[in-house]
């Protein structure tokens, strides 16, 4: 039984589909068919029902599943602490970041990293911070950048800066004459949202619970990415609420919108990074913080104690 076949069998019951599972560990279906069958013989025990449509995990197997995670992340675990021994800034750091985020981040912040640490490229993971959260358990990525709410055992989070939230619109809108947006008066418009299931759609939808009145027309009017709403509103199909470093500076891009404060108490978002309890690369959260920091995004406000001054003018030393 090598660490191999355990990746394969977490693979697979995860994907709970062969083709899948494969794709996933980079072989053929054939080869993962295989090392599972002989891993059931291995062990004496069935740890999957097969049948046409459905790879389902026995009670064993769930059991099996379950240990075969813990073994991968301690292995995992031997790897990264001997990394850290050596130098924490020296090697790839798999970053994941929710949609919402990335792209007005990570322009801004892939220079800076590499400026402080020029041999720590970041491996970037885009996803919803569901998906986020189950790769940081399961070791796939080291560190991601979310939006409170959030908690998950095992898991430290750090907050990094809070982010307001701005109204966008036509740039031809009844409300450009006004200098803030109370957020009451959301509910007077069509307000363009994120698909379910994204968390900044949640945020929107408790700054103006009335937004979903018209549920029929929202459903159809949802937009993709902030991008695609960003356009929906340009092109005079509704207002929509942004955070600030996607809106602040949509005006100066694209003479077809406007953008305005909320008014008092202003709606924000806190951001933060989040790692294992176990993860020993220290000095590489504190590059990534401090990168993060220096980015400076329109409108955010730095949370918690500022990097040192010096974060951009040399490499870090490693720790």
């Amino acid at each position: 039984m090598t660490l191999t076949d355990l990746r394969y069998l977490v693979a697979l019951a995860q994907e709970r589909h062969f083709g899948r599972a494969a794709e996933r560990c980079h072989v053929s279906q054939p080869t993962l068919s295989v090392a599972i069958k002989k891993l059931e013989q291995h062990l004496g025990v069935l740890l999957f029902e097969r049948n046409p449509n459905e790879v389902k995990l026995t009670e064993i197997g769930r059991q099996v599943a379950e240990q075969a995670e813990r073994v991968l992340r301690e292995a995992q675990r031997v790897e990264e602490i001997a990394q850290a021994g050596k130098d924490p800034l020296i090697g790839p750091l798999r970053l994941g970041v929710i949609f919402t985020i990335g792209p007005y981040l990570l322009p801004r912040l892939i220079p800076l990293v590499h400026e402080l640490a020029p041999k720590m490229p970041l491996i970037i993971h885009e996803d919803y911070t569901s998906k986020l959260a189950e790769q940081l358990k399961h070791g796939e990525i080291d560190v991601a950048v979310l939006a409170l709410p959030f908690s998950e055992p095992g898991l430290v989070t750090q907050p990094v800066y809070d982010e307001p939230f701005r109204v966008l619109m036509p740039s031809g809108h009844p409300w450009t004459s006004l200098e803030r947006i109370p957020a009451a008066k959301l509910a007077e418009e069509n307000v363009l949202l994120l698909g379910a299931g994204n968390c900044f759609r949640d945020q929107v939808l408790q700054v103006c619970p009335e937004c979903l009145r018209r549920s029929p027309l929202q459903e159809a009017l949802a937009g993709s990415s902030l991008e695609t709403i960003r356009y929906m509103v340009a092109s005079g199909l509704g207002v929509t609420v942004l955070p600030s470093s996607a809106a602040d500076d949509a005006s100066r891009m694209n003479p077809l919108l406007a953008v305005r404060p909320f008014a008092e108490p202003e709606p924000y978002r806190r951001v933060v990074l989040v790692w294992r309890v176990t993860y020993p690369r220290h000095g590489a959260i504190d590059v990534l913080r401090r990168a993060i920091f220096a980015a400076q995004l329109p409108g955010v406000r730095p949370v918690g104690p500022s990097p040192r001054r010096a974060a951009v003018a040399e490499p870090v030393a490693a720790d």
